[in-house]
């Protein structure tokens, strides 16, 4: 685990962690639980942590059985919103541990505000990327012109601190999704930034995210104050 702090000082501290080693999940899934409630309590700062998990299949709070097609890997339910997604190797995903609290109490502006930072992190390697509506999560044009998802979103919030946050797809094994309907979305495809011929590593990743957390900061700011827009 390798702690990094970026640039800008934010109004409340965030311990940012860059994992180089994938993390279970389980174990990802116990830490952020036991984070969250540490924040609540003011004994641990908030916490943006990135990382990879080996293969899984996670189950959001709305996740329907008929869409688990082939469980060939572990199955855990992971408590935040949505229904069935992948993580495994090649795949970045960004756990926030923020205290909405501080930031505005608005679940929907905080989910829009990560949208809108993974979008401008994509386009610093040259992907356009959208919100779409009533599809939660980071969609682009795939290699045969077609819409796909390359970001997922599913968060959780207790106490009004945040769990769970994102996952962009970098060069995962696109097969592992056949096992889902991914976020039961079945008539969309999933993509990947390798598949779209940009090879990008978890190092340049994270690096370009963190250049964009201004943006990101600045949205919830800016929610706190007078709701998101």
């Amino acid at each position: 685990m390798a702690s990094t702090a970026p640039a800008r000082e934010a109004a409340f501290p965030i311990e940012w962690v860059r994992e180089s080693a994938p993390v279970p999940y389980a174990w990802a899934l116990e830490a952020m639980e036991a984070r969250n409630v540490a924040v609540h309590e003011g004994r641990a700062a908030e916490l943006v942590w990135l990382l990879e998990h080996p293969p899984v299949y996670t189950a959001g709070t709305s996740a329907d059985p008929a869409e688990l097609v082939d469980p060939r890997f572990e199955v855990v339910e992971a408590g935040r919103g949505g229904r069935y997604t992948y993580h495994g190797p090649g795949q970045r995903v960004g756990y926030l541990v923020l205290d909405l609290a501080k930031r505005g109490k608005d679940v929907r502006c905080f989910v829009h505000a990560i949208e809108g930072w993974v979008i401008a992190t994509l386009a610093r390697f040259g992907v356009e990327s959208w919100r779409a509506e009533g599809r939660v999560g980071i969609w682009t044009r795939d290699i045969d012109g077609s819409e796909a998802k390359i970001g997922a979103i599913g968060v959780r919030v207790r106490r009004w601190v945040t769990m769970h946050g994102f996952s962009v797809n970098l060069d995962p094994d696109l097969a592992h999704f056949g096992g889902i309907v991914p976020c039961g979305i079945a008539e969309y495809g999933v993509t990947s930034l390798a598949r779209l011929g940009v090879r990008v590593s978890a190092e340049e990743w994270d690096a370009a995210l963190i250049a964009c957390h201004d943006d990101f900061l600045d949205a919830l700011d800016a929610a706190a104050k007078r709701g998101c827009r």
